[in-house]
């Protein structure tokens, strides 16, 4: 007579082995990339033209003036990198980084006291306007149709700004980091295979200031897995404040790649 080694009492283990095995080809029905996530990076690269960019500092004592006009802008180019991982099939999180520079050349129209220091009229100004952005993000895909896409979620801004102008003899500055929560907004569109049209904002408004970066391109997917825009970008917004008081306002023309690991 053959000795049994070991037999499975079939009422202990039938229950956790159907949730296991109801676990198993759940996550076998499931892609790779829905399972452990999808790395991905987003470069973009844009001509920046100023529409406004109005300064009073300090807010509350310094002389309001533009650097718009009189003054001429040099040409500017903008960069931006974004690395993003989307997982769990509608969870996308994402790490921006946009610097971005701009110089002007003028004439000032009046005497111009600027940050402490008084610029006299007729003085030749080389002024610098920067605002870097470093920002996180985290979206929810709300619709997920076949050529419908819309996500909702907030990002975290970090801004690493300053103003300074120059002359010959004088120079003066204000800087300033700061951080601002933003709305962020993503809406895709596929009206025909592989082309696209895009949406894309982070944005909000406040009592002391307003904040708004708004990208709306049209993009065609090479591969799978990389893909090509042109687009149309805003950033507009600004403080008031016994601080500062700035507001501006740029348009960019952008080419943009984007490819998923």
């Amino acid at each position: 007579m053959k000795r049994k080694l070991f037999k499975i009492p079939s009422r202990t283990w039938s229950l956790p082995l159907l949730i296991v095995t109801f676990l198993v080809l759940n996550l076998v029905s499931l892609s790779p990339k829905m399972v452990f996530g999808e790395p991905w990076i987003d470069a973009e690269l844009g001509l920046v033209f100023t529409h406004y960019n109005t300064v009073r500092i300090p807010g509350d004592a310094g002389t309001q003036f533009s650097l718009s006009s009189p003054f001429e802008q040099e040409s500017t180019v903008s960069t931006r990198v974004r690395l993003g991982y989307d997982f769990y099939d509608r969870h996308s999180l994402s790490v921006l980084v946009a610097p971005l520079t701009v110089r002007y050349t003028g004439d000032l129209e009046k005497d111009t006291t600027f940050a402490g220091v008084t610029f006299p009229k007729d003085s030749l100004v080389d002024a610098t306007y920067r605002f870097n952005s470093y920002r996180l993000t985290y979206r929810y895909e709300l619709v997920q149709e076949k050529v419908w896409k819309v996500a909702l979620g907030l990002t975290g801004k970090i801004r690493d700004a300053e103003i300074r102008l120059e002359t010959s003899s004088l120079k003066s500055t204000k800087s300033n980091v700061g951080f601002v929560p933003l709305i962020h907004l993503y809406t895709s569109f596929e009206p025909q295979r592989n082309l696209f049209l895009l949406l894309e904002a982070d944005a909000l408004v406040a009592p002391q200031g307003r904040a708004e970066d708004v990208l709306v391109a049209i993009g065609y997917k090479l591969w799978n897995d990389l893909l090509i825009r042109l687009g149309y970008r805003v950033l507009e917004g600004g403080s008031d404040s016994d601080a500062v008081y700035n507001f501006s306002y740029f348009h960019y023309t952008t080419v943009g790649v984007q490819y998923r690991f």
